[in-house]
């Protein structure tokens, strides 16, 4: 069954960590680096994105007001992993900032810069004077976080009209930021919704493209959708609905858990297993 339809309370939850009430969004405070007039700091070499595309990342769940299916945040105070009271499968982000501390400080300084930066003219000068090499002609916003306000929203869209030849693209569940805003989205930025927020019921009614989670390659196929396996789909504007597969480290017991289980044991290839092997028959 979709993601969408899974149950929300016992054996689907996740139940790793400690669940608390709420969402960290907005509550994470982190201090500006000792060189505040820093650039932001980007991904480069991804291992799921093709090769000319750059990664913007911030706190997962701290960033992330729409959350809900994947809400999971690295709390800072307590050093572990908590997972949101519905969350259903554990956003893979998180679990990068809980394994790294070299991905936490990148975030949380991005967050801070931009948080200092604090207008829509400042935070796209900002994002503007850090972006990366002209190689670098795809631009992924968020492998981590989401759009926090609106005037960072806007911040990125002035960003893209004013770089038309590169493409930007990102998925998102701050729903209603999009739908009050269609009209300022140049057309070098294309939007994804990320089924399984708060807002999930605004996409059918406003005609949103979407991306669904699924836990193996058959619930995609019983949906009629295409998996991305390499953001090909997500950053292509055709308006098509697609399906992305469940990855990452998940909680112990959950149904999520079990389903990855079940997909290794069948030898279903991941995106990143799956560039690991062509890249190795090269």
């Amino acid at each position: 069954m979709s993601s969408s339809k899974r149950s929300k309370s016992g054996k689907g939850r996740a139940t790793d960590g400690a669940e608390v009430n709420g969402s960290p969004f907005g509550k994470l405070k982190p201090a500006l680096p000792e060189n505040p007039a820093a650039c932001l700091s980007f991904g480069l070499d991804n291992s799921k994105l093709p090769a000319d595309t750059a990664a913007f990342s911030l706190p997962a769940g701290y960033t992330c007001p729409g959350a809900c299916d994947c809400l999971a945040w690295f709390d800072r105070d307590r050093m572990k992993i908590v997972d949101g009271p519905k969350a259903q499968y554990r956003c893979f982000a998180a679990s990068m900032e809980a394994a790294f501390s070299t991905v936490r400080k990148a975030v949380d300084n991005n967050l801070a810069l931009l948080k200092q930066a604090k207008t829509e003219a400042g935070m796209a000068s900002l994002i503007d004077m850090s972006l990366p090499a002209r190689r670098f002609s795809a631009i992924r916003v968020h492998a981590d976080g989401d759009f926090f306000s609106q005037a960072y929203f806007l911040a990125w869209m002035r960003v893209a009209r004013e770089n038309p030849q590169r493409v930007f693209y990102a998925y998102t569940k701050n729903l209603p930021v999009w739908v009050r805003n269609r009209d300022k989205v140049p057309d070098n930025f294309v939007l994804t919704a990320s089924q399984g927020g708060k807002w999930d019921a605004m996409i059918e009614g406003n005609g949103l493209r979407k991306a669904v989670v699924v836990y193996h390659p058959d619930e995609a196929f019983s949906l009629g959708l295409e998996i991305d396996h390499d953001d090909s789909h997500a950053r292509r504007a055709d308006g098509r609905d697609f399906a992305l597969l469940l990855h990452g480290t998940q909680p112990k017991d959950s149904e999520a858990a079990a389903a990855l289980k079940r997909m290794r044991d069948e030898g279903v290839e991941f995106s990143y297993s799956r560039k690991k092997k062509v890249e190795a028959e090269a």
